[in-house]
């Protein structure tokens, strides 16, 4: 501190001058300080450390000399009794505040440390899938790519509220969200070159495989390889079930775990304006249908998008996993009876009911593990089917033509195979196709009858399955797949056929 002089009036009593002064305020706070006298007899000059000091108005004796010049000369060493104490508290207050924004800015830290910890999990995640798809062979579909890029635009937003939080102090924060960024322009990219590219060759690559696989499978099985061209999907140009594909898992279906019964499926024709339809009908108690949602596309499907949930009235239920899908309509066993209905999918309404001639119900004759399944309905190339049994087929399986206009019996054949000793069956190209259980994680199509040569043939196509019980199948004739209904599961199945006018 800079050294400061000051003035006093000085009464010299036998060289022991009575000092009065007046001082200010102390900038340091010293417990002495130390001062230096010299004048006249009048007044004296005093210099030293800490100066700076407004003292009130106080009187001391101090012990001193004269020197030859007549100057006296002595050191007096004051108390320092000024204390700033409104300074003190000033400070105290400030040193409060800052312990109170300390504490919450720890607590901030803490937070967005283990929020960082989950975006920085959800980023090697996103980074891996981004980086296996730039690099697979593999195509994908816009849906993929729409996923992929939800994700990343829900952690562009996380990283956004962080980044504000932090007011772009923090060097990582902006890393990581230049590094998001980035991997979502590379997703839009990657979709661009999707769109130009995988796309159109998509359906290509699967025709390719499907070939593949049928003719691995026909090499290990010492099968005849398909000659033929290749099958159209929709027609019946093709000879019998050649295989089937492993399962593909769709999702749980919408009721939850506790819906184990059920079935789903898409419409092998449906109704303009609809492009397509997707539909799900779990079953209450493992019994009663009740409810029944419909989607527009896979695509809704798979992300739960603009459902359409119908509820049929308490006098209209439907009994058992044998519904169907076809032109819109949805066909189904109503309760406690042999009777058929039809429901228009657009209004909900009961549009016809008829009775199946014969056919029993409640559990006389369904499928083994799927109980309440007595009439099973089913669409192929030429149309609906029911699948049933009677007394007078003494539990063999029957199958039978209906219009489905007017649901009237067209034809039908009674087959030699006993109906509860399959798990289920469908039909392709008028051929009954009958599986059975061999443990809790394979099924087994053991069973066929043609009905266009009443000829029925012991087969064996094992096939895997997600869980235990298959409670509903649905062949789809447009796609060549199986809708399964898994444990509430909903499960597909690519199938493969031999080429026409070959035999197994």
């Amino acid at each position: 501190m800079e050294k400061k002089a000051a003035r006093f009036q000085v009464a010299y009593l036998c060289c022991r001058p009575l000092i009065t002064y007046t001082s200010s305020t102390i900038h340091t706070v010293p417990q002495f300080t130390q001062l230096n006298f010299h004048g006249t007899a009048n007044t004296i000059e005093v210099s030293g450390n800490n100066t700076e000091i407004f003292l009130e108005m106080l009187a001391a004796n101090v012990t001193g000399s004269v020197d030859a010049n007549g100057v006296c000369q002595c050191t007096v060493y004051l108390p320092d009794t000024t204390f700033p104490a409104d300074r003190v508290e000033q400070l105290e207050i400030q040193a409060s505040s800052l312990l109170i924004s300390v504490e919450i800015e720890i607590q901030k830290i803490l937070e967005y440390s283990s929020k960082i910890v989950i975006y920085e999990s959800h980023l090697q995640n996103l980074t891996l899938r981004v980086e296996f798809m730039e690099n697979s062979d593999i195509s994908f579909t816009e849906l993929d790519f729409e996923l992929v890029k939800v994700e990343i635009q829900e952690l562009e937003i996380l990283i956004s509220q962080l980044k504000g939080s932090l007011n772009g102090s923090n060097v990582i924060i902006e890393q990581l969200f230049v590094k998001i960024h980035n991997m979502s322009l590379t997703i839009n990219n990657l979709e661009k070159l999707d769109k130009n590219n995988v796309l159109i060759i998509r359906r290509e690559i699967i025709a390719l495989r499907k070939q593949l696989k049928e003719c691995e499978e026909a090499r290990n099985q010492t099968k005849p390889t398909p000659t033929q061209p290749s099958i159209i999907y929709g027609s019946c140009d093709h000879g019998p079930l050649l295989n089937i594909s492993e399962p593909f898992i769709v999702q749980l279906n919408w009721r939850g775990f506790a819906y184990k019964a059920g079935a789903w499926g898409r419409d092998p024709a449906p109704v303009p304006p609809k492009k397509d339809l997707y539909w799900q009908a779990p079953l209450k108690d493992g019994r009663y249908m009740d409810y029944y949602r419909q989607y527009g596309s896979f695509d809704d499907l798979l992300l739960y998008k603009n459902p359409k949930d119908y509820l049929l009235a308490s006098n209209n239920l439907a009994q058992g996993s044998g519904m169907v899908v076809y032109n819109n309509y949805l066909y189904y066993n109503f309760m406690n009876s042999r009777q058929i209905r039809k429901v228009d999918m657009n209004t909900n309404g009961i549009v016809l009911m008829k009775e199946l001639p014969g056919a029993a119900f409640n559990n006389r004759f369904s499928y083994s593990g799927t109980p309440w399944q007595d009439i099973d309905l089913a669409v192929d190339e030429s149309g609906l089917w029911a699948i049933y049994a009677t007394e007078e087929s003494t539990g063999n399986i029957v199958i039978s033509k209906l219009n489905e206009t007017t649901l009237s019996v067209e034809k039908t054949w009674v087959t030699g195979q006993y109906k509860p000793a399959a798990s289920n069956a469908f039909i392709v190209c008028g051929v009954l196709y009958a599986t059975k259980t061999i443990t809790t994680r394979q099924e087994e199509i053991f069973y066929m009858y043609d009905t266009k040569t009443n000829q029925d043939t012991k087969i064996s196509i094992p096939f895997k399955k997600v869980m235990e019980i298959l409670h509903g199948i649905n062949y789809n004739p447009p796609d060549h797949k199986l809708y399964v209904y898994n444990d509430g599961y909903l499960i597909t199945y690519d199938l493969s056929f031999y080429p026409k006018n070959t035999n197994s």
